[in-house]
């Protein structure tokens, strides 16, 4: 049975030390090299925490990997950032803001672990010098390394297939989508977006028709929402769609623009239903059903898996999928909620 002695010896520190560190022991102060080094022997040695994960306190880095001042579609960031803030108080982790990968990585052996928050793409030099310095990391959303970090992320392919059930079940047969460019993961780059594969996959599988019904380019921004609605009501002219199910609050925002514009009612001849439920979906005209993603569960879970490879109880990279729930408002009542009413 490994001892508290046995962990002293292999780091060179004192018992007390190795003590005060596995109990998780919040008055005492230790360098970070001191208390990582101490957790990796103690996991090495096959020494059982008798802490729960969250009770070690923990420095923690986070990449803000995402520009704040560019509008909606940034929004969603903003949130995420927030409540890491928040869990991580909660958690006796202490946080510090970083907004580029290289100076992270210059000061990355002073943290336990790091977050990275954003979809700016990273280059394969920066993301193996973040894995030198930092082997512990999480991305939220994008993930440009999985063989070398964790990941939590919405599930956004089965919000596409939920939006598409619940739009067929009020009858909205005949349905759009409007999307942005692809992304980035791993070494590979995607054309598409996952929610547009998604929804172009169930489309044809469930039969639906789909020619001149998808668009799927440019920025996620209120732009592109609205030029591609307006690309879109240009084609079909007076044969529109029953629903315009969109990939991201900010494109639907221009989307409803586009479509005020030419006088079509909002959920009468075309409902609208989109994914983020950010704070601005409360105020579109009319205000906008979209499949929230929870901040706080994407902050906790986030830390909740750094923490768990930080003390070591992953071989493997760990990559989770969170679901997501439509909050309904009057651009799209489902089903089962208009019945109720």
């Amino acid at each position: 049975m490994v001892k508290l002695g046995d962990i002293a010896k292999a780091t060179g520190f004192s018992k007390a030390t190795v003590s005060r560190v596995l109990s998780g022991d919040p008055s005492f102060t230790a360098k970070e090299s001191t208390r990582r080094r101490v957790i990796q022997v103690a996991n090495e040695l096959g020494y059982a925490l008798r802490t729960s994960r969250s009770s070690i306190p923990l420095t923690i880095a986070v990449l803000e990997n995402f520009a704040p001042s560019n509008g909606p579609q940034d929004s969603y960031f903003s949130d995420v950032r927030e409540a890491l803030r928040e869990r991580a108080a909660e958690n006796m982790m202490s946080l510090t803001f970083f907004p580029d990968v290289r100076a992270l990585a210059e000061v990355g052996h002073d943290y336990s672990g790091f977050v990275s928050v954003g979809p700016a793409p990273l280059t394969r030099d920066d993301l193996e010098a973040l894995h030198e310095a930092l082997p512990h990391g999480v991305f939220i959303d994008v993930n440009p390394a999985p063989t070398l970090f964790h990941s939590v992320r919405p599930d956004l392919q089965q919000t596409v297939i939920d939006a598409i059930h619940a739009l067929r079940e009020s009858g909205r047969e005949r349905i759009a989508f409007i999307g942005g460019d692809g992304h980035v993961m791993g070494s590979h780059v995607f054309r598409k977006d996952p929610r547009t594969v998604a929804f172009d996959e169930w489309a044809r599988l469930l039969a639906m028709p789909i020619e001149g019904l998808i668009l799927a380019s440019g920025p996620f921004s209120v732009d592109t929402g609205r030029r591609q609605a307006d690309e879109l009501l240009e084609a079909l002219g007076e044969d529109l769609p029953d629903a315009i199910l969109v990939a991201a609050d900010s494109l639907a925002v221009g989307v409803l623009q586009a479509l005020s514009a030419r006088a079509i009612r909002v959920p009468d001849q075309v409902a609208v239903v989109s994914i983020d439920n950010l704070e601005v979906c409360q105020y579109t005209t009319p205000p906008l059903s979209s499949y929230g993603i929870e901040p706080s569960e994407l902050a906790e879970t986030t830390l909740m898996l750094l923490s768990d490879s930080i003390v070591g109880r992953f071989k493997h990279k760990h990559h989770v999928l969170l679901s997501t729930r439509l909050v309904a408002r009057q651009s799209f009542v489902p089903a089962e909620e208009a019945s109720d009413s």
